[in-house]
């Protein structure tokens, strides 16, 4: 044999001899990243966790790769084979490797084209390698050798292991379709808003065709190379026989009909309660572990967090909220002192405070500007656009482009009305509906669970509760005049009635100050803080002043719910639950939640306290046009509550069926309504409240009655008659003020888009009409000794 034969030998055995020991080197994980078998068969892609609602339907899903998973049969036949027609032919064939392709390639390169090897196995071995950074593909060539001999063995382990069908599936739930959108299901639902199992011809080729590029051929934002891309994979599933002639022309016939919806953190159902969610599960996840012994992780483990939402309750209230605050931000907007921006005059440290938070502030500082020059900035009106209402629900277009100064848009944006609206059933704990405010896309802060605030008159039925249990009757007359306790003295109620007497009932439905007044001096302050406290258990402060009486303590809206669930759920208090189970990428049930409930009072005093609280919604209540305006049928009872200057706008109203309440206000106490008539919780969050309701009797799905009545106790052998004579003179909350429209108050023709406010006079003092109003104090909590009434409590 000739010498130069021997090299060529030598040197080829030689690299097979390289080849085999580094196939056997890579296969037993002593160099590389090769996965194990155990990781073959449990791949550890990241899975979305998913939020369900009552109804099975997706509310929202936390990630940080948006991914699904699917089994075989919930997979469109036309996916598959799209799939196998495009990227695979000969994918029932070949055993993980094609040779016929893998040997072609150095042909096809000789003539200057390119061509692909890869199988549908080999991709998915390719996206199972995965490292810290997720999966990637080598830049370098030698790199890429190595991950491409990586491939070739675990395509061949996948194979051996594997049916054809886990193969598809498992490779299904691994790719990506763009949009930062992993897996068919996903894919399915966010272009074309429907499960996979039901894709069409040309939908399953739209999505198999953007995973030659999907960003190329993404039909959201590529539409015409999206088109051609699809019918390319029509044509091959012509060619493959998955679909005939005839078909395949209809099918390239039709036009890409997107319907996209991609959920995320700011839009869709619910999103503040997805975003309080959140937290507690992050705090789940920390606490629970997993067989390996790590902790859950909420964004790559796919789990299935089951709720108590009612979708269409969770719309009606949205709409509700939306429906009523466009209304009142009219007629907030157009008071002189939020019109002229005098409402901050005496407020310049939260200004510099929103001003030194906000993006720009921040900017202008890294880039080293001066005090003058950002002040100057933020004086000079530049194009921007801020939140504003317009005449549809629709969030997305809750925005305007306008023109105006950093600092009034400041302004501008704080002085747009909040809202918080919770339902539940009071009987099961069940949350129904939850909205935190008015677009979360712009105002983060919850103000179901997250905000306390003054509760006004909605704390008075624990007050009348607790004299109830010390023996005192509904049909009790009380003095309606001037009460001093202390050194604190009440000489009028909030409308400015005084004199008479009148029942303890009357009082309740009137929500007469001086009456409540009289029961704190009767009852004890400390007694009564003793029993909101420890028996009724409010976790926020309630101290031992006798100006508790008239709602001064600052409770969530979370936490008044779950108090006022004592009166319709028969002297039982439930915590409101809102999670049923969770469950893993597996459907295992990791935990599930039950309600906690416990007896506070009696069934007959929380009867009697119903029976006392429908008097509000009735004539001469302060909720009685939830009847003559809102045209509410049926048995309902409840509370309004208004705090000091108009500030906080309360309604906690309930049925035999459903609880609900309401709170109106900005976020900052400052910044409120300057009447009573329209600030009155019966204006401001009675209306919101209504809205829901009465689209939940319309909708006989929910089977929500507004015939039902609430039970009588078995101990009580008659109805309980309440008698609300007295002699005292009707006040202004019993009066016909409005349903809160903007026309009620204003001629909304002459009402414009918003526009930034006009800066205040620096050297003239606005005029102010009428007495002079009392200065807002930034603190409004009860001091050491008795602090003076609030003057608006209804």
């Amino acid at each position: 044999m000739k010498r130069s034969v021997k090299i060529l030998w030598t040197v080829v055995l030689g690299l097979l001899g390289f080849f085999f020991l580094l196939l056997f080197l890579i296969n037993f994980r002593i160099i590389g990243n090769m996965p194990s078998m155990e990781e073959l068969e449990n791949p550890r892609a990241s899975l979305a966790s998913e939020v369900i609602a009552e109804d099975g339907t997706i509310l929202g899903k936390y990630y940080q790769v948006d991914r699904s998973s699917s089994d075989y049969n919930e997979i469109s036949q036309n996916v598959i084979n799209a799939l196998i027609a495009t990227e695979d032919e000969r994918f029932y064939d070949h055993s993980g490797i094609d040779a016929r392709s893998t040997i072609a390639i150095p042909f096809y390169l000789m003539v200057g084209k390119k061509r692909g090897s890869s199988t549908i196995t080999q991709q998915l071995a390719l996206n199972l390698q995965t490292d810290k950074s997720g999966r990637q593909r080598a830049s370098n060539p030698v790199l890429r050798a190595f991950q491409k001999l990586q491939e070739w063995l675990i395509a061949i382990k996948l194979e051996r292991n594997f049916t054809k069908q886990e193969i598809l599936t498992l490779y299904l739930n691994t790719v990506a379709f763009g949009d930062n959108v992993y897996g068919i299901e996903n894919g399915a639902r966010t272009f074309f808003s429907k499960d996979a199992g039901h894709l069409s011809v040309e939908e399953a080729a739209t999505l198999v065709g953007m995973l030659k590029g999907n960003t190329i051929f993404n039909p959201r934002r590529n539409p015409a190379a999206s088109l051609m891309r699809r019918n390319t994979v029509i044509d091959q599933m012509e060619k493959n026989g998955y679909i005939t002639t005839a078909q395949a022309t209809a099918a390239k016939s039709r036009p890409i009909v997107l319907r996209y919806n991609k959920i995320d953190h700011n839009k869709g159902l619910a999103p503040y309660f997805r975003e309080v969610l959140r937290d507690e599960l992050k705090d789940w996840c920390e606490e629970h572990k997993k067989a390996d012994g790590s902790n859950y992780n909420l964004y790559r483990d796919g789990l299935k967090i089951y709720t108590t939402i009612n979708p269409r309750m969770q719309l009606y209230a949205e709409e509700a909220v939306a429906k009523h605050l466009q209304d009142l931000q009219k007629v907030f907007s157009v008071q002189r002192d939020i019109k002229t921006g005098s409402a901050w005059k005496n407020w310049q440290k939260y200004l510099d405070r929103y001003m030194k938070e906000s993006e720009r502030y921040r900017s202008m500082k890294e880039e080293d500007a001066t005090d003058a020059e950002i002040k100057k900035a933020f004086n000079t009106p530049v194009k921007m656009r801020v939140f504003a209402w317009k005449s549809t629900t629709d969030s997305d277009l809750n925005e305007i482009d306008t023109v105006m100064t950093p600092l009034d848009s400041i302004k501008y944006m704080r002085a747009i009305l909040q809202a918080g609206f919770m339902a539940m059933d009071p009987e099961s704990g069940e949350v129904k509906a939850w909205v935190g405010g008015p677009d979360f896309r712009y105002f983060k802060n919850d103000h179901v669970s997250r905000t306390r605030r003054q509760v006004g008159s909605t704390f008075k039925p624990f007050l009348y509760c607790f004299a109830l249990m010390n023996g005192m009757s509904p049909n009790t007359m009380l003095p309606n005049e001037p009460i001093t306790i202390g050194n604190w003295t009440l000489s009028r109620n909030s409308e400015g009635s005084v004199g008479g007497n009148i029942t303890m009932a009357g009082a309740l439905a009137r929500s007469l100050n001086l009456v409540s007044a009289y029961l704190i001096k009767q009852l004890g302050p400390r007694a009564f803080a003793d029993f909101a406290k420890n028996k009724i258990g409010f976790s926020s402060d309630i101290p031992p002043y006798p100006s508790i009486a008239l709602g001064t303590p600052e409770i969530s809206l979370f936490e008044m719910l779950q108090a006022y669930t004592m009166f319709p759920a028969r002297g039982i208090i439930t915590k409101p639950i809102y999670i049923t189970r969770i469950e893993d990428r597996n459907g295992n049930i990791l935990e599930t939640f039950a309600p906690v409930k416990r007896e506070v009072i009696s069934e007959n005093e929380a009867y009697t306290m119903v029976k006392m609280m429908q008097g509000v919604t009735t004539t001469g209540g302060t909720g009685s046009r939830l009847r003559y305006r809102y045209h509410i049928e049926g048995e309902v009872a409840g509370k309004t509550g208004t705090t000091n200057d108009n500030t906080d706008g309360w309604f906690m109203g309930y049925t035999p069926q459903l609880l609900a309440g309401a709170w109106v206000g900005c976020e900052n106490n400052f910044l409120r309504f300057s009447t009573t008539a329209v600030g009155q919780g019966a204006n401001t969050g009675l209306p919101i409240w209504a809205y829901f309701f009465q689209k939940v009797y319309a909708d006989k799905t929910l089977k929500v009655d507004n015939k039902a009545s609430f039970n009588i106790p078995a101990t009580l052998h008659n109805d309980i008659y309440l008698n609300y004579n007295s002699n005292v003179q009707p006040g202004a909350e019993a009066e016909d003020v409005g349903s809160g429209s903007a026309s009620d108050y204003i001629d909304v023709s002459d009402y414009g888009e918003p526009t930034a406010p006009a800066p205040a006079p620096e050297n003239n003092k606005p005029k102010e009409s009428g007495k002079e109003k009392e200065k807002p104090k930034e603190n409004r909590q009860p001091k050491a000794t008795y602090p003076p009434a609030p003057n608006g409590n209804n």
